[in-house]
């Protein structure tokens, strides 16, 4: 898109920006991409509150291109050279990135390898000071500008990061049921079509396993190419898209629980059924699984889960009066299969 092309002229300065970002949770997922963090399918998340990566980027202008980088006060050497390697891949986009030293400060108010998305709420945030950057040396965009082209780089960091741009529920992938939906860019979902049942929703994450996934996401879109099954499952998430878009304007839960599920091992599936094939969910996750539907069966209380490419457990259920009903049972009787009685507690953000 040539909009997003770095045209305009810049001078650069030293500058000190800091930005936040949250992660999110996908409920249809993206699982293939093709070249240039393209998706293989559109998907839709939500974006969280309180589970967010706060950025600093401190840029001297008069100093060879480099980039430091601390995470949580520690220098992380090979983030940082991930972290270079990405700002080159979008000089094109930022004429000006390349130009002078970078020290990046960076902390997550979550805990590392908790199942969730810290490359999402990274690059998010990064892509967020980088505009802010951009507005120094090139002059003020308008902010749907800015958020769009935000979103598009950080895309090009990690997908999935493109969606915590916005709040709410968020698609990335061009669908027919999404006007303005693009591969390139994450764009909100029409408040107006989100029945009020949906817009205020816990996510709690059960840490089942704390260490170091079997697989990373990466490896784990890589093998989308040769899964015979993919096809048929890029297909599934057009149609479930449509299914969903139904579900949320009339606020169907019970259909939206079966549909969020599903979702969620149908990634699992697909790991399964890959070559190499990875079983990613743990012991602890699959009796979580059994006890969150044998309680939805004997309560009715709509308690259900999705799942990232790992082993924790995201425990969704609405802030309504049954909350505390639920709380209790996730305390009484799911804290037990985590590592450590690990738990991050969270909620949608609209």
């Amino acid at each position: 898109m040539e909009e997003f092309f770095g045209s305009k002229k810049y001078k650069t300065a030293n500058a000190k920006v800091s930005e936040s970002c949250p992660s999110n949770i996908a409920l249809i997922k993206y699982w293939g991409k093709y070249e240039n963090q393209i998706p293989a399918n559109p998907s839709i998340s939500y974006t969280l509150s309180q589970c967010k990566t706060n950025t600093e980027i401190e840029f001297l202008a008069d100093e060879k291109f480099s980039v430091q980088t601390f995470l949580s006060s520690t220098e992380e050497k090979k983030f940082a050279e991930k972290i270079e390697k990405y700002f080159k891949n979008i000089e094109a986009f930022l004429p000006w990135i390349l130009k002078g030293k970078y020290i990046i400060r960076t902390e997550n108010t979550f805990p590392h390898s908790s199942g969730i998305a810290s490359s999402a709420s990274g690059f998010g945030a990064i892509a967020k000071c980088l505009m802010e950057v951009d507005d120094l040396f090139c002059g003020k965009a308008e902010e749907d500008f800015k958020l769009k082209k935000a979103s598009f780089l950080a895309r090009l960091g990690s997908g999935s990061a493109c969606r915590s741009l916005y709040n709410g529920l968020v698609v990335w992938g061009e669908t027919k049921e999404v006007e303005a939906s693009s591969d390139l860019f994450a764009v909100a979902f029409p408040s107006k079509d989100i029945h009020s049942i949906f817009k205020n929703f816990n996510d709690w994450v059960l840490l089942i396993h704390e260490g170091e996934k079997s697989v990373s996401s990466t490896v784990g879109h890589g093998l989308m190419t040769t899964n015979p099954y993919a096809e048929r499952r890029f297909q599934e998430a057009h149609e479930n898209f449509s299914t969903l878009k139904e579900i949320l304007k009339v606020g169907d839960l019970k259909r939206f629980i079966q549909l969020v599920e599903h979702e969620a091992l149908t990634l699992h599936a697909m790991m399964m059924m890959s070559e190499p094939a990875f079983i990613l969910m743990k012991t602890g996750t699959l009796a979580v699984i059994n006890k969150i539907w044998d309680f939805r069966k004997e309560t009715d209380l709509p308690l259900f889960f999705t799942l990232d490419a790992g082993a924790n457990v995201h425990l969704l259920f609405p802030r309504n009066k049954d909350e505390d009903k639920i709380k209790e049972f996730i305390i009484k009787e799911l804290l037990q299969h985590t590592q450590n009685n690990g738990v991050v507690k969270d909620v949608m953000r609209f």
